[in-house]
């Protein structure tokens, strides 16, 4: 139950993620959370539509894995690997807000919680 819970919650948060990347990439709220400038948010907006089409990639592999827990160890596995990628070359914040949810997901599921 803990592991669905947290699977499910981690799906919205890459579909949060893939809605600011792809729609609102320019916009004060997006900008904020990724810190970047409105002339950079401009020059970048292509490309994080494209971020932001594999996070929705993740978010639907997630919510798939709902019904597969074999799905959702990999899906998770992938939102680890991004999350520690992210940490290492972006923002280490990224550490706390993706791959962290993942390794307690990973830990509930494994357990059987």
């Amino acid at each position: 139950m803990i592991a669905h819970l947290l699977i499910a919650a981690i799906g919205l948060l890459h579909v949060y993620i893939l809605v600011l990347e792809m729609f609102l990439w320019t916009t004060p709220r997006a900008r904020a959370a990724f810190g970047t400038t409105p002339d950079f948010a401009e020059a970048t907006r292509v490309m994080a539509a494209n971020q932001g089409l594999y996070n929705g990639f993740l978010a639907a592999g997630l919510f798939w894995g709902l019904w597969r827990p074999d799905v959702a160890a990999f899906f998770l596995g992938s939102v680890l690997v991004a999350g520690v990628y992210g940490a290492a070359t972006a923002s280490r914040r990224i550490l706390f807000v993706q791959a962290l949810p993942a390794v307690a997901a990973l830990a509930a599921l494994g357990g059987g919680v």
